[in-house]
C-alpha cells in the first residue's frame, strides 16, 4: 500500500528542484530589436539613484507578485521599467531557470519588442539608459571568466554542540563563476552576463 501510494505521487508533477515552492521567484525578459537589419539584444543600465546595484547592467525583470505567473512578471517589469505595454511584446519563448540558490530562482524569457517604442519611454526612477548588442557579435566574443570565493560564516545561535567537531567544523567553501561581456563602454557581468552566456549558447546551437 504504501509503495503504491509512493509510486502515485512520484508520478505527479514535481517542483523543478528542491525548494522552488518556497524560493523568492522573479523574471526576466531578454528582449531582441530589429535594428538596421540585425537582430540586438536590448539591456538596461539600472539608474544611479537607485538602492541596490546602481550602474550595474540588467535585462528588464524583478521579482514576482503573489498569484502572477513568472511570464506575467517578465512582461509586468518591462512595462514599468520600459514602458512597453504587454501585449505590444512578442514572447518567443523560454529558457531554462536559473537557481542562483535553492532560496532564489530566475526564470528567463525571450521577447520581441519594438525598438522605436523605448527610445523616450523608459523609467527614469530605475533606469539610467538603454542599449543594444548585436546578436552576432554576441555569438562572435569570448567572455571572460573570473572566479569568486565564498565560504559559510555560521550564526551566532548555530548549534554547533549536534554537529561533529564543533567550532573547529571544516567548512567547504565554493567558488562562483563571474562571467564578463565588454562592449564599448559597457561591461555585462553577474547574474545577467551569466543568463546572456546560456542565451548565446541556445542560439549558437540552433544556428
Amino acid at each position: 500500500m504504501f509503495i503504491d501510494q509512493l509510486k502515485n505521487k512520484l508520478h505527479e508533477p514535481q517542483p523543478l528542484f528542491i525548494g522552488e515552492e518556497t524560493a523568492t521567484k522573479a523574471a526576466v525578459l531578454i528582449p531582441l530589436v530589429r535594428s538596421k537589419d540585425e537582430w540586438h539584444v536590448l539591456f538596461e543600465v539600472r539608474s544611479l539613484i537607485m538602492r541596490k546595484q546602481p550602474g550595474d547592467i540588467s535585462f528588464p525583470g524583478g521579482k514576482l507578485d503573489s498569484g502572477e505567473t513568472p511570464q506575467e512578471a517578465a512582461l509586468r517589469e518591462t512595462y514599468e521599467e520600459l514602458g512597453i505595454p504587454p501585449e505590444s511584446i512578442h514572447i518567443v519563448g523560454k529558457l531554462s531557470p536559473y537557481v542562483v540558490s535553492p532560496s532564489f530562482v530566475v526564470y528567463p524569457y525571450v521577447g520581441i519588442i519594438d525598438e522605436e517604442k523605448i527610445r523616450h519611454s523608459f523609467n527614469q526612477e530605475e533606469v539610467e539608459e538603454t542599449f543594444t548588442v548585436p546578436v552576432t557579435w554576441l555569438c562572435q566574443y569570448e567572455p571572460y571568466l573570473h572566479h569568486v570565493s565564498v565560504k559559510p560564516t555560521p550564526a551566532e545561535d548555530f548549534p554547533f554542540e549536534k554537529i561533529m567537531n564543533g567550532e573547529n567544523y571544516s567548512w567547504g567553501s565554493r567558488s562562483i563563476e563571474e562571467w564578463f561581456y565588454d562592449y564599448g563602454n559597457y561591461t555585462i557581468w553577474g547574474l545577467t552576463a551569466r543568463i546572456l552566456k546560456h542565451f548565446v549558447s541556445v542560439v549558437k546551437t540552433n544556428s
